[in-house]
């Protein structure tokens, strides 16, 4: 008799040591060097291949992004596990060359992996550049799925060791090598789960859950936002936490001389600062997912310019460390107030709004100011980013909007007081020449005043004494003009696939 364990259940206990131990080692490469475990890449490799109603409807499933995102990891850590019981329970059944087949199918794990996930690999959350990245990635899970392996033949042997010659007449008992090794390796197992855990636990620590979706409203909005309190929307579980001697910004792709900057070259260059107003495409009539900074940087147009660009260039295709992916026209790469920027309001960029640099690009949707950026490489054709598959635009230009902010649909306002109305109005890259409010559902209108009038490329700040008249159910009706002459857009249409449109209507109540 071998052991006093199955052999499915001697696989079992291996799966799960062996499991959980390459699990702890994707969790400590994720927390130490930056390296995304396959569970975090297959959430990356999925979600540009949705169209907008499916990722959408997972939304709805999970309880928002922030949901999908914990499902996602949740799932493929799961799926992982599963697999590696399958691979152990078969190798443990398996009496003739047992060894042979934990590597093939070792082996074929990994193949698997790499080939599926393969697309994603050069991401890395600590800063490396999407060479060296790639190449710690493939290292990192070699590794992993190796010692995963060793685990699983180290166990499996322990737990089928014989026992020593009886001494004496009588029937053979399991040997006690086998059975201090089935509680040793229940020992380890419980171990790694703790240590998963633990580390897991700092994993949650550093994820983006508390600030992901933060939105900026109220009454109290102020022209510059606070860094602590500008919006943010990001796709990671964990933002990056770069590395700078790590980092460096490079172009390549159509130009003359591929060229490539580390931090202190960059900063060694003239910069200016430009105040900017950033909206998410995701941000609806009234919504809050729109912030303005001083932002401190250098036109992305002189780092074109150094690198030689093609006449053939058609649009730059953009690459964050973080796996992230856009586009927008080369002319727009080439106009004079993208920046790629190192400050925001006076300090260096914070981790979560892309530290050590990122690009602003004013008048375009925030997906296209892309967080970490760490590659522009010109394209001569047509090219499409992470949310871009996804079936977002055409059209990423910030229409011209504006919002109450002060009061919220249902409040009630006295009617023998005066009720100061403010809120904000944004033209894009086109600035904003005129706000006008409605207190009776758009019949009458009347010019709010300009608090704050900004500059063309941010939002300006507005007012209005409102001493309503007679009691009842109202609806106030804000609009803005742009400097351009462009009056902002009535017709509704929802946030897919180009950005909201409609003028912001808020229901309140006079008493």
């Amino acid at each position: 008799m071998r052991s006093s364990l199955a052999a499915p259940g001697r696989g079992l206990l291996a799966g799960l040591v062996a499991g959980l131990l390459l699990t702890t080692i994707q969790a400590l490469a994720r927390l130490w060097l930056g390296v995304p475990p396959p569970a975090e890449l297959l959430g990356d490799r999925i979600a540009p291949l949705l169209s907008i109603d499916q990722f959408f409807g997972l939304f709805g499933v999970f309880g928002g992004y922030n949901g999908l995102k914990q499902a996602g990891i949740l799932g493929g850590t799961a799926g992982q596990l599963a697999v590696g019981f399958v691979i152990a329970i078969a190798v443990a059944v398996v009496s003739r060359r047992p060894l042979r087949l934990l590597v093939i199918l070792t082996a074929l794990f990994l193949a698997a992996a790499l080939a599926v996930l393969w697309p994603n690999l050069s991401t890395n959350y600590g800063g490396w550049t999407p060479g060296p990245a790639r190449a710690i990635t493939i290292a990192t899970m070699v590794v992993g799925f190796a010692l995963f392996g060793a685990a699983v033949a180290v166990v499996l042997r322990v737990l089928t060791a014989r026992p020593a010659a009886p001494t004496s007449p009588g029937p053979v008992s399991p040997g006690r090598r086998a059975v201090l090794g089935g509680v040793g390796a229940g020992v380890v197992g419980v171990g790694l789960a703790a240590a998963t855990g633990g580390i897991g636990a700092a994993l949650v620590r550093e994820s983006t859950f508390s600030y992901d979706g933060l939105r900026v409203g109220g009454p109290g909005i102020t022209p510059i936002t606070a860094n602590e309190a500008f919006y943010t929307v990001t796709k990671n579980v964990i933002d990056p936490r770069i590395t700078p001697s790590r980092w460096n910004f490079g172009i390549d792709g159509a130009v003359a001389t591929p060229t490539t900057w580390n931090l202190g070259d960059l900063r060694a260059m003239p910069q200016l600062t430009q105040e900017t107003t950033l909206s998410c495409i995701s941000n609806g009539v009234g919504d809050g997912l729109e912030s303005n900074a001083m932002w401190t940087g250098i036109p992305l147009a002189d780092l074109i310019a150094a690198a030689g660009p093609s006449d053939a260039t058609v649009e730059v295709l953009l690459t964050a460390v973080d796996g992230y992916t856009d586009t927008f026209p080369i002319d727009k790469a080439l106009d004079p107030t993208t920046l790629l920027a190192f400050g925001m309001n006076g300090v260096d960029l914070p981790r979560r709004h892309g530290f050590p640099a990122r690009l602003v690009v004013p008048g375009m949707y925030g997906e296209k100011c892309l967080k970490w950026i760490t590659r522009v490489e010109l394209v001569t054709e047509e090219r499409k980013g992470f949310y871009e598959t996804q079936g977002w635009g055409p059209n990423f230009e910030i229409p011209t909007r504006s919002r109450i902010a002060s009061l919220t649909s249902g409040a009630q306002v006295p009617r023998t007081s005066t009720t100061v109305l403010t809120g904000t109005a944004h033209g894009g890259n086109r600035g904003v020449a005129r706000v006008e409010i409605s207190v009776d559902g758009a019949r009458t209108w009347t010019d709010a005043r300009i608090t704050y009038p900004g500059t063309r490329l941010s939002w300006a700040l507005w007012s209005h004494d409102w001493r309503p008249n007679t009691a009842g159910v109202t609806q106030l009706v804000v609009r803005a003009t742009d400097q351009d002459g462009g009056r902002q857009i009535i017709d509704e249409r929802g946030v897919v696939p180009q950005g909201a449109t409609g003028l912001h209507k808020v229901d309140v109540t006079v008493i």
